[in-house]
């Protein structure tokens, strides 16, 4: 995008506030909504966001823009980003002390429903954390960037056919994990 590359060279020459408000403010939505997909939390959504955006003006002299697109190098940054959340310290220990009381109930069985798919999608997550890094990339990027296998090979910069095999290799697993799951409740 033309834009972006003038907004980008406006950073890196002048070091524009008004240019790096304006880039941001073009992606924001995207990746938050990127983020939550992951996260199912508001609060930490928002400033595992504004970590990926302080983290993209902070390397932003890095981007030159021939071997990707600026926003095949954002969410490069935003599924690194999230992978190292989910491997933090912070990320266990407030999945262990969650407590169920701050969860709003507004009635039995939308409580029931939101638990039982709260509930599913945290075990989905938890067999995505427990892949390799380069596995859970192109799952995170597929799954909830609604990347195509050509776009995560870009953003990966590996061929294409290895996205593929990698994707569904990790599918395989995700799906074993979660099948596990249910087979012991």
């Amino acid at each position: 995008m033309d834009k972006e590359l003038k907004l980008i060279k406006l950073i890196k020459k002048k070091g524009s506030e008004a240019a790096a408000n304006e880039l941001v403010s073009i992606y924001y939505r995207e990746i938050y909504h990127y983020v939550y997909k992951q996260t199912l939390d508001q609060e930490q959504s928002l400033d595992l966001t504004q970590e990926i955006f302080i983290n993209m003006l902070q390397g932003l002299n890095q981007f030159e823009g021939q071997r990707a697109s600026f926003r095949t190098w954002l969410y490069k940054i935003s599924t690194y980003k999230i992978v190292d959340y989910f491997r933090s310290k912070h990320y266990k220990i407030r999945n262990l002390s969650e407590d169920l009381a701050d969860i709003a109930i507004s009635g039995d069985e939308d409580f029931t429903e939101m638990l039982l798919q709260k509930d599913e999608i945290g075990t989905v997550m938890e067999a995505v954390n427990e892949l390799e890094t380069s596995l859970q990339q192109i799952f995170r990027l597929k799954l909830f960037a609604d990347y195509t296998f050509q776009e995560i090979a870009a953003t990966l910069q590996i061929p294409e056919s290895t996205v593929k095999t990698k994707y569904y290799r990790s599918l395989r697993f995700v799906r074993k994990e979660v099948k596990e799951v249910h087979a012991d409740e």
